[in-house]
């Protein structure tokens, strides 16, 4: 994948830098809500930071005043996330992307003692996907797997025409596995982190989006 197809917001000061900051942070983790809301307006920064290289089209509208020119999407993308964590990341996408259809995958990794890390997939409701721009949402790239996974089951819906993977944060590890098995796709991140740990955890990362955000599951 060449550079120019990973970006990078915190690379550059901005917002985002505060809202991977509070994501982080151990002090903010007791409040589920500010949790889910700074994931939710990543999204929304990735989706305006998205929308800059889709194609336009020209368009006429009136005013009050006159007919003035101006540039509308020539097509709205297909958002899509991973169950359940993703679904911050994913509303913040909405927000902008307003009029997108959407897909949801239920996807999992199953971690028992002295085997490989395996990923379930278990559900997957899918708009048709050909020759569609497609934004896939997932808070942590971690591994990948789970990423590549979900991505691969939806092609049975279609061949997309681009593909956006997005994520809050994501480590080195994940990001060449996607570099690998999609190199067609634009990897945008809230921020790239330094390893994952012998349980394939992002560090420093911010522990497990789906629990602060919506509470520890059994």
């Amino acid at each position: 994948m060449e550079k120019k197809q990973v970006h990078i917001l915190t690379d550059t000061p901005s917002l985002a830098n505060h809202y991977v900051a509070e994501l982080r942070d151990v002090q903010v983790h007791g409040d589920s809500m500010r949790f889910r809301r700074n994931l939710e307006r990543l999204g929304e920064l990735l989706a305006y930071e998205i929308s800059k290289t889709l194609p336009y089209r020209e368009a006429t509208i009136t005013t009050p005043l006159a007919e003035t020119q101006t540039l509308l999407l020539a097509e709205q993308p297909v958002l899509a996330t991973i169950l359940r964590a993703g679904l911050p990341l994913y509303n913040g996408m909405l927000n902008y992307f307003d009029k997108a259809y959407s897909t949801f995958v239920g996807a999992y990794r199953v971690e028992e003692e002295n085997t490989a890390l395996q990923i379930n997939m278990e559900y997957l409701a899918s708009t048709d996907l050909h020759d569609k721009i497609l934004i896939l949402a997932d808070p942590m790239l971690a591994t990948g797997r789970s990423l590549v996974k979900s991505y691969q089951g939806m092609l049975r819906h279609g061949k997309p025409l681009q593909v956006h993977f997005a994520a809050a944060i994501a480590a080195p590890e994940g990001l060449a596995y996607v570099q690998e098995q999609v190199p067609e796709a634009h990897v945008w991140l809230g921020a790239l982190d330094d390893h994952l740990n012998e349980k394939s955890y992002i560090v420093p990362g911010l522990g497990d989006a789906g629990d602060l955000a919506f509470g520890p599951k059994i």
